[in-house]
Parts: C-alpha cells; structure tokens; sequence
C-alpha cells in the first residue's frame, strides 16, 4: 500500500476531499494537509488588516496568527465533515510538527520533515489525518504560521510518502505563458534562482522540489516535478 500526502488548497478543500477518498478506495494511504489563504485573507480585510505577502508567505503578526488559527480550524473540521467519518482532524501545532521561525516574517516558519506520531496513529486505524499546517517553532515553543505547500512536502519527506498531490486554482507552472506538462527539479531550482515566478506559485514549487529532493518519487499539480 503506498502512502499519498494530498495537498488542498483553501478555496478548493471542501468539494476536493472526494479526491482523498478515490485515493483511498484505489489502495493507498492518505495524509490531506490543507491551506486556508482565501478565507484568512477575507478574515483580515474583515478586521481591518492587510494582507502583506513576501515570495507567497505571509507575514504574520500576533494578530494575524489568531486569524490563521481560526481559518484552519474551520476548514479543517469542514474536510473532516466531508470525509465523515473516516477523517481526523489534527492541528500540526498540537502534534507538534516542526518548523524553525523565519523571523523576517514574523510568527513564519520553515517546516522540517518529520512523522508525527499523531498521524501515524492515525493511519494504523485506517483512517484519514487532516492536517492544518501550524506547526511548533522549534527553538521557542510557539505556534508558528507555515505555508500548506511546504508542510505538505515536510510531512511528504517525513512519512516517506510515494507522492505528493497539489490540488489547487493555480493552473501550473508556466514558462513563457505556456503550461509545462514535466519539470525537472534541477530546472526548477534554476527557473526560480532566475525570479521566473511570483506569488503563490513559489512555494509551491520550492516545495515540490524539496519533496523530490527529499525522497518523494514525484510531486504532482497541473506541472509533475520529478527528480
């Protein structure tokens, strides 16, 4: 049975929860990690906050990190209602999924691949663990806000999945306006070392990059990144 990380992205991760179970019913153990940018963003405009972003990570205050817990929470239990009852819905900062603070952004941090033991149990039940990517800085203890992309490729890397599924708004990746079908990681690393790409697309590719690089045997999303 090979193990599959789904990524959702947050205007997608309601109706897209179908995809966990059709990964399921063809045999393969699910890990779904989700984002909520849209709902979190439209939170913060609601507050009164602008939304600041700085290569597609946000930066995040003490008050905006209230906000990114809220949002999760409430897309994560609307996953878990759609794979009801199958599904476990876990907050990466509780199961104490790793991250180091990125201080420039604030309460921000870069995950570092790992197992959580929460998870794990998770999957010996056969059921589904729903992932909300706060994560534990590491160093201080505290909650941090990291990018759903890249602690999908840490968790990815951390439970030796076979792959990793990008499902998301963003069409792909696109060079010269035309939608690259392939890319290797080498390539990618190069295209974005050159600023090719802006926005949401940076971190994810950095993070389908770094899955591959970490032993994931493909990321996949409109653009399939391969080692």
């Amino acid at each position: 049975m090979s193990r599959v990380v789904l990524k959702l992205g947050g205007r997608v991760a309601a109706h897209a929860a179908a995809d966990a179970q059709a990964l399921r019913a063809a045999g393969h153990e699910v890990v779904v990690v989700h984002g909520a940018g849209p709902q979190i963003s439209a939170e913060m405009r609601r507050r009164g906050i602008a939304p600041v972003f700085v290569h597609g990570r946000r930066v995040t205050t003490a008050e905006v990190l209230e906000v990114v817990r809220a949002s999760m929470l409430a897309v994560n239990a609307d996953i878990c209602a759609a794979l009801a009852p199958d599904a476990v819905g876990l907050a990466g900062d509780e199961i104490g999924l790793p991250a180091v603070r990125v201080p420039l952004l604030g309460l921000v941090g870069d995950p570092i691949p790992s197992a959580p033991a929460a998870v794990l149990e998770v999957l010996a039940q056969r059921r589904v663990p729903v992932v909300a990517p706060l994560s534990l800085d590491t160093r201080g203890g505290g909650s941090l806000n990291v990018n759903a992309d890249e602690a999908a490729a840490a968790l990815a890397v951390g439970l030796a999945a076979e792959r990793i599924l990008f499902v998301t708004d963003v069409p792909g990746v696109l060079v010269d306006d035309r939608l690259v079908a392939e890319l290797g990681a080498d390539d990618a690393d190069r295209l974005l070392d050159a600023g090719a790409f802006e926005g949401g697309i940076v971190p994810k590719l950095v993070a389908a990059v770094r899955a591959v690089r970490g032993g994931v045997r493909a990321a996949i999303g409109s653009t399939e990144v391969t080692a």
